[in-house]
């Protein structure tokens, strides 16, 4: 895993300059349309996130069978609209999907359709899908690469401190213990992937959490809130930061994440 410092965005990155999924996330998702909360974000691995609401039942679950990307394909060309056709958002208020988790995404959409997570426009957009569209969009985003981000050199150091070591004084866990190293998450326990996400949607999802915004009741919801209430402004920051600028190696071996 290696890291971008802000000052050396490639070319093709010049899609994600602004700010739904933590946790993935993976995103996942749209933001939240309360201010309030972590993103999917979230999530930072804590981006990112506290974005897990109930999980589907076992019912539901049995009559969707693994995504279809190529079927996905069609189904999310709405999503495109806000997250970009291969989920590459150029808008950073909404979350890059690319690379997110299926599992994660099937969860968001599923809270979203359900009204665990509030947000009037994902609410509207999950409302007519059934479970296995839910599964073959996840899966599509899944297939697509997250394009890397860049991250303000001045945020590097503290935002790298919080994600890889906490703060134990305060009670802080460190965001790679669920989101990883290198931000990839961990899809079986349903954190999303945080590699790459948007700074700007990260702060957002993480003041949300912190303010009070639940995408949830049960125990897994409530992991992003009670950790991004003991941060501060500027630890939000700067870890959001350092999380746009995580990215794995073309090699996927892991390399310092420092400029």
């Amino acid at each position: 895993m290696s890291f971008r410092p802000a000052g050396f965005r490639p070319a093709v990155f010049g899609y994600a300059v602004a700010l739904a999924f933590a946790l993935t996330v993976s995103v996942v998702s749209a933001q939240d349309a309360k201010p309030a909360a972590p993103a999917s974000a979230a999530p930072p691995a804590a981006a990112a996130s506290a974005e897990h609401a109930a999980a589907p039942t076992a019912e539901a679950s049995a009559t969707a069978k693994p995504g279809d990307a190529a079927a996905g394909a069609g189904k999310a060309a709405a999503c495109g609209a806000c997250h970009g056709m291969d989920g590459n958002s150029s808008d950073a208020q909404y979350p890059k999907l690319a690379g997110q988790h299926e599992s994660y995404i099937v969860r968001q959409l599923t809270d979203f359709k359900s009204g665990k997570r509030s947000n009037p426009i994902m609410m509207g957009m999950s409302a007519a899908l059934s479970e296995q569209d839910m599964h073959d969009i996840g899966a599509y985003f899944a297939s697509k690469a997250s394009l890397p981000g860049v991250a303000d050199e001045a945020l590097v150091e503290q935002g790298q401190t919080l994600y890889r070591q906490g703060d134990t004084a305060r009670g802080i866990p460190a965001c790679m213990a669920c989101h990883s190293i290198d931000g990839r998450g961990n899809p079986g326990a349903m954190y999303p992937q945080l590699t790459s996400q948007h700074a700007q949607y990260i702060e957002a999802t993480l003041k949300a959490w912190h303010d009070g915004t639940s995408w949830g009741d049960d125990a897994h919801a409530k992991i992003m809130p009670g950790i991004a209430q003991k941060l501060e402004a500027k630890d939000i920051a700067a870890v959001a930061s350092y999380i746009e600028g995580l990215h794995a190696t073309e090699s996927g071996n892991a390399a310092p994440a420092t400029p």
